[in-house]
């Protein structure tokens, strides 16, 4: 359990939330675009579109890894026939688990501003400073853009995006979103049930494509497992992909009947706008919430949560194990109002999702949770706080498939239930779970900006301004694989 800290306020602020016109400080003009552009014709909207720069994270550092690094195996019962090396070669899947944080010698000397991964994801994201992206990790539904279905064991560049400024990305389980400055998004990957946003469906897709969208600029993205989400500039949510649980919030689960015992589902294969938010009474009326302005949101394995501009926060799609918060196990097929924070003093100012869990922290800086890490006991079915957690800054969460990783004050916190592959970063002589927060010791002395979790790893971007600091980063292990 982590010491006791004295209790502050949040200082609020959010990734993405806010965008500026004009000049990018730091990075070129780079308009021009190597990517596919889905061969669609721009046509202007009826509504004239807004024109944006968005910025980045404003951090930046090095990158440390911890977990697992066989990306074939991991969730995987077993190896896949297909998986390959780089070159197409097929060669040990080997990859062991990191159980403490690692440097990566494929990285040395790259400065990074964002990591990005997701609770179903196998593979990962970074962002450099300079705003190239780089990817890695699993790859058999050609979800690391570089065109192929061979298997990255270190990041590498995705050539196609190189004339982006790109400055947000998300992963889904075998499809990615990136966002570049002007708030347009590309994807890659897997597109069986339309989660590109192309306008068809397809086994995948290895090169970036402009998701088909003629909306206002994007200034968010969010992938679940199999669906997808963007945020516009005006507040407004548009999802696409596979609707089985109703996560897409049209207000139906898009099943149908090819016979009398075979049904089938209808996919949503272009973003479509959410248009319906309720709430339900002390009565037990639901009744409609109007005038939602969106301002970020969060994808579990197969439910979303989102937050508006006065604070509130609405959940919506499978609500096993309490993951919707709303005290009750239903589905929710429409985005409902999570009454705990619809009250004075109780907004939120970040929101986070796992695979069937879901995290805020609120105005006053407490991290609540609600849902269910682990496959067994019982499920916290509205949100609690996190009372181990109470006076910490918490500045930056992730969220694995059962693992959670937080930085706050000068610590690194994480927890999560047996099995694991490192992601919690114990180190290799420490516990390999904890089912309470706990301190990671290994990380003592380092500053962690910011944090990102897949389905069994984590990524930290770490503060490597001073020498004190990188004196501190070289102690601690190197990652080296040869390809």
């Amino acid at each position: 359990m982590p010491r006791g800290k004295r209790k502050t306020a949040d200082e609020g602020g959010r990734h993405g939330k806010k965008y500026k016109s004009g000049s990018h400080s730091g990075y070129s003009d780079r308009a021009s675009s190597s990517a596919t552009d889905n061969g669609s014709t721009e046509e202007k909207p009826k509504e004239e579109r807004m024109k944006i720069k968005l910025e980045g994270s404003k951090t930046k550092g090095e990158v440390l890894f911890c977990g697992g690094t066989n990306w074939d195996l991991i969730g995987r019962a077993s190896l896949p026939k297909t998986a390959a090396g780089a070159g197409g070669v097929k060669k040990p899947q080997g990859g062991r688990n990191l159980w403490g944080p690692h440097r990566l010698a494929s990285l040395s000397g790259v400065q990074v501003r964002t990591v990005v991964s997701g609770p179903a994801a196998c593979h990962s994201v970074l962002i450099t400073t300079e705003g190239r992206v780089m990817s890695w990790g699993r790859n058999d539904r050609e979800q690391l853009g570089h065109g192929d279905a061979v298997r990255r064991d270190n990041p590498t560049v995705i050539e196609a995006l190189e004339q982006h400024n790109i400055v947000a990305a998300a992963c889904g389980r075998n499809h990615t979103l990136v966002l570049t400055e002007y708030g347009t998004a590309y994807s890659f990957g897997d597109n069986r049930y339309g989660q590109l946003g192309l306008g068809h469906q397809s086994q995948s897709v290895g090169n970036p494509v402009k998701v088909s969208f003629k909306g206002q600029p994007i200034v968010k993205v969010a992938c679940g497992a199999d669906f997808s989400m963007i945020l516009d500039c005006k507040g407004s949510l548009h999802s696409f992909g596979h609707p089985e649980y109703s996560q897409l919030g049209h207000n139906n689960d898009g099943q149908y009947f090819v016979t009398s015992t075979k049904h089938s589902f209808d996919c949503q294969l272009i973003p479509r706008k959410i248009t319906m938010f309720v709430e339900k009474t002390r009565e037990g009326h639901i009744v409609p919430v109007h005038n939602v302005l969106l301002t970020d949101v969060a994808c579990g394995n197969n439910h979303t949560i989102a937050l508006d501009i006065r604070k509130r926060v609405f959940t919506w799609g499978f609500g096993g194990y309490g993951r919707l918060g709303h005290a009750e196990p239903k589905d929710e097929k429409v985005p409902r109002n999570l009454k705990t924070f619809d009250m004075p003093g109780r907004g939120v100012s970040h929101i986070y999702a796992g695979s069937s869990f879901s995290m805020a922290v609120s105005e006053q800086g407490q991290l609540f949770f609600w849902g269910q890490t682990k496959t067994t006991g019982e499920a916290t079915m509205y949100p609690k706080p996190v009372q181990d957690l109470t006076g910490w800054k918490v500045r930056s969460v992730a969220c694995s498939n059962h693992s959670i990783v937080i930085a706050a004050d000068e610590s690194v916190i994480s927890w999560g239930p047996a099995p694991t592959y490192g992601e919690l970063g114990y180190g290799d002589h420490a516990q390999k779970s904890s089912t309470q927060p706990k301190e990671v010791k290994p990380l003592e002395g380092v500053y962690v900006h910011s944090v990102s979790c897949g389905y069994g790893h984590t990524l930290m971007v770490v503060r490597s301004d001073t020498e004190d600091d990188k004196e501190k980063i070289k102690k601690l292990p190197e990652l080296e694989v040869k390809t």
